[in-house]
């Protein structure tokens, strides 16, 4: 039996947990039984009020330095979500010949790979949040998918990815829940390089840190973290709070908006909040921090942040958005949409993180890529060979 060709299709590269989760899919499937290729709409993206080639990616160096082929259509960003010009849909009709499945990172792509003149190859969507509603045309484009028999499996990243989305019409059967992983060599308590991290960002060895670790987005809620962090920095004279991603330095003039709207009349307190934008060494981030947190609103389903933070032994904090309640229980907190309850779990977190040590120990396996990789791994072998099962089994 042959090797089996897959095709994965973004609608661009740019920082983001999905990418970085789906690159770390490809790279681990790589090899003598599947054949990874990656086709990019964009080859450039604007977000967050940062201008991203995809030459300079991180996921984007990873995967070619891993000898998998990526080739972009190079469109507009400006241009009609579904108007493709011939050039481009011969251009992935090429892709897509070359394949035998397709992964859809995402629903979006599905505008271009449901076009009726292109190689008719079984689709994997890839889902990766919990507002179907809430992603403009490109549900439709899923249903629509589904409906024409291009898209024969989901592979949801949480559990209320899968209600959501079987609440919005896809069917039962085709939702295939694969729980997110992270590379556990890489993402575990390390003091050395906790050591050092802190020093270069002037955070005194006693002293808590607090890492916000998103791109800039509206569901995201940058305000209502700043306004924690104005909280926090006050009862605390000796607290450091960073923010990473996208977005997040002092260039993006909303977020500058953000912070002085945030802090008010006590700016000073500013001083000890530090942008970092997109970070190449996130574990070392996440090392030097005693508490990862999120202020989500919506969208949210697995986030990658509390998983990498708690692995490399911060302590979570979250609000109840997806599963990330489930992520953390029993090794954080989860909090209502309040600044000073916020600001008062942090300061808990910190100061008991050793009792939560012995729980996130516990809990490495469950978050293993390993287990998630082989999970997709067989998931599109039977997608390949039209055996998709109602569910994957529990062990995978």
């Amino acid at each position: 039996m042959g090797e089996v060709r897959v095709l994965s299709v973004y609608e661009g590269f740019f920082s983001g947990g999905a990418r970085i989760l789906h690159s770390d899919v490809v790279r681990g499937l790589h090899g003598s039984a599947q054949r990874h290729a990656v086709l990019s709409v964009q080859g450039e993206v604007h977000r967050e009020a940062t201008r991203q080639r995809m030459e300079d990616d991180a996921c984007y160096r990873s995967l070619t330095g891993a000898g998998i082929e990526v080739s972009a259509l190079r469109r507009s960003a400006s241009g009609s979500h579904d108007a493709f010009s011939a050039s481009e849909l011969a251009a992935t009709a090429r892709a897509t010949a070359a394949a035998d499945v397709v992964l859809s990172l995402k629903e979006q792509p599905l505008a271009l790979l449901n076009h009726a003149g292109l190689p008719y190859r079984p689709v994997v969507v890839c889902l990766h949040r919990s507002d179907p509603h809430n992603q403009g045309p490109a549900l439709d484009a899923l249903l629509d998918g589904i409906a024409a028999g291009r898209v024969r499996a989901c592979v949801c990243c949480a559990e209320s990815t899968r209600d959501a989305y079987a609440a919005a019409g896809v069917p039962a059967e085709l939702l295939h829940v694969v729980p997110n992983g992270v590379d556990l060599l890489r993402f575990r308590p390390d003091p050395a390089v906790r050591v050092r991290l802190r020093a270069a960002l002037g955070i005194a060895p006693g002293a808590p840190a607090v890492v916000f670790a998103a791109r800039y987005a509206a569901m995201k809620d940058v305000p209502l973290f700043l306004r924690s962090a104005r909280q926090y920095l006050r009862r605390d004279p000796g607290a450091h709070v960073l923010l990473c991603g996208a977005g997040m330095t002092p260039e993006n003039r909303e977020l500058a908006a953000d912070v002085a709207a945030a802090f008010g009349g006590e700016p000073w307190l500013a001083d000890r909040l530090t942008l970092l934008g997109v970070r190449p060494d996130m574990e070392a981030v996440y090392a030097a921090a005693d508490v990862v947190s999120l202020t989500s609103s919506s969208g949210e389903a697995a986030p990658l942040c509390l998983i990498e933070g708690m692995m490399c032994g911060a302590v979570p904090v979250t609000t109840d958005v997806g599963d990330s309640a489930s992520l953390v229980a029993g090794h954080g907190f989860v909090t209502a949409p309040d600044a000073e309850e916020i600001a008062a779990a942090w300061a808990e977190a910190a100061a008991g993180a050793d009792r939560f040590r012995p729980a996130l120990e516990l809990s490495r396996e469950r978050f293993s890529r390993t287990r998630m990789i082989a999970a997709y791994g067989s998931l599109i072998e039977q997608v390949h060979h039209g055996v998709a099962p109602a569910r994957l089994p529990e062990t995978l």
